[in-house]
């Protein structure tokens, strides 16, 4: 994927004194230094990051890091105080005002934590509400704001109004008014944080399966690591305006830049971030059709187990032969495993979740096998490479603390 959104030391003050607070920012000083000399305050620290294509992009962070104003940035509701940002090639800081109002209606969208709909006007009247300020006739804002709504799952509310819906249902609507001007970007800012855990969950679903539908660019705000480790091809981690760590979810939480951020991560649930390729071990010993029943015995015998995984000569997991099958099989002179009685398992795939798993692999007999795309043995689960995975504690609190030192 080609960069869609490029920062190069992108920097906000609030204040009077910005030129000076700029000059003590360039040198080194810290915030806390710079809002003493100057009384201005660093909300965006030289932040310089890339954003591709199709990517959902999570900035997280606690409250005060400066996620929400870096967000901002972006569509100029914060003017930078210096910096560069360019989205799909355009100079945004360099946009007139006519210009930018433009681009913003016709390339990007914001999803904010309040739903901030219109309570005098119908569900599909504030979709469509967007499309009336570009004056887009009314049968076709509304066929469109029909048709936004159903990917939402909420073409049958269409001519209610907001206070007949839940909490999650209204914030669908928001995210269907957002979608209305096919927008490339999606801003979200806090965009769940104010729903009920559950529902929370069901939109975080929501957005996902709209995001594999529609691949728009998405830069999603929270202060919540299971969200952001759920939701986000990569996440940037802020403090005091600055990021302090940017990559995927397993990079954050498996390499922590520093003692911030391994703090953060330590009360992450493991389960929703972990995938069966991060736990699976290496798929060994092998047993193939061709083998005779005489050298897989020996085999399983030499290694200590009871049973084996067979694959033919592909790699294509055909099932599991029991130590009793083979010696049956060797009794009745039967020439390779292929003729032997095997117990069908079903395998998963490299990317299901460990929350996926736990069910399956506390209740299986077997290790669970784990195959690529083409059916392929790629490693297998064990009920002790899960256990060894869960073993992080700690968590947001901690790094709250340390935030403070």
């Amino acid at each position: 994927m080609a960069n869609f959104i490029e920062l190069k030391n992108v920097t906000k003050i609030f204040g009077t004194r910005k030129a000076q607070a700029l000059q003590l920012l360039q040198r080194g000083i810290g915030k806390e230094e710079i809002l003493k000399q100057t009384g201005a305050t660093v909300g965006v620290n030289q932040v310089s990051l890339t954003v591709k294509q199709g990517e959902l992009f999570v900035l997280m962070g606690l409250s005060g890091s400066g996620k929400s104003t870096l967000l901002r940035c972006l569509n100029r509701l914060v003017e930078p105080t210096s910096g560069l940002i360019r989205i799909d090639d355009t100079d945004i800081l360099s946009l007139s005002k006519k210009d930018l109002l433009r681009f913003r209606q016709t390339k990007m969208a914001m999803v904010f934590q309040h739903f901030a709909l219109l309570p005098h006007r119908t569900v599909v009247e504030n979709v469509a509400f967007g499309l009336e300020l570009q004056n887009v006739s009314k049968a076709d804002r509304l066929r469109i704001a029909r048709e936004k709504l159903s990917l939402v799952g909420l073409e049958e509310w269409a001519d209610y109004y907001p206070e007949d819906l839940s909490g999650g249902m209204q914030q669908r609507v928001g995210l269907a008014r957002a979608l209305a001007n096919d927008p490339d970007i999606l801003l979200m800012d806090e965009a769940f944080s104010a729903l009920d855990p559950l529902i929370r969950e069901d939109m975080q679903t929501e957005l996902l399966q709209l995001q594999h539908r529609l691949h728009k660019t998405v830069v999603f705000i929270t202060h919540d690591l299971n969200e952001a480790l759920r939701l986000g091809d990569r996440i940037a981690l802020m403090k005091d305006g600055q990021i302090i760590q940017c990559g995927t979810p397993d990079d954050i939480v498996s390499n922590p830049a520093n003692e911030y951020v391994a703090r953060f991560v330590r009360g992450v649930d493991l389960t929703k971030v972990l995938v069966a390729a991060d736990v699976m071990k290496r798929p060994s010993p092998l047993l193939r059709l061709k083998d005779g029943p005489r050298v897989a015995l020996r085999t399983l015998r030499d290694a200590g187990l009871s049973s084996g995984f067979v694959i033919d000569d592909a790699r294509t997991l055909q099932g599991i032969v029991s130590v009793d099958a083979l010696v049956t099989a060797v009794a009745e002179k039967k020439l390779s495993v292929s003729e032997c009685s095997l117990e069908d398992v079903t395998p998963v795939r490299k990317d299901t979740s460990l929350d996926a798993l736990l069910h399956r692999i506390v209740h299986s007999k077997y290790p669970l096998p784990v195959v690529d795309d083409k059916a392929r043995l790629e490693g297998l689960i064990l009920k002790s490479s899960i256990l060894e995975a869960l073993t992080s504690q700690g968590g947001e609190a901690d790094a709250a603390a340390t935030s403070t030192r």
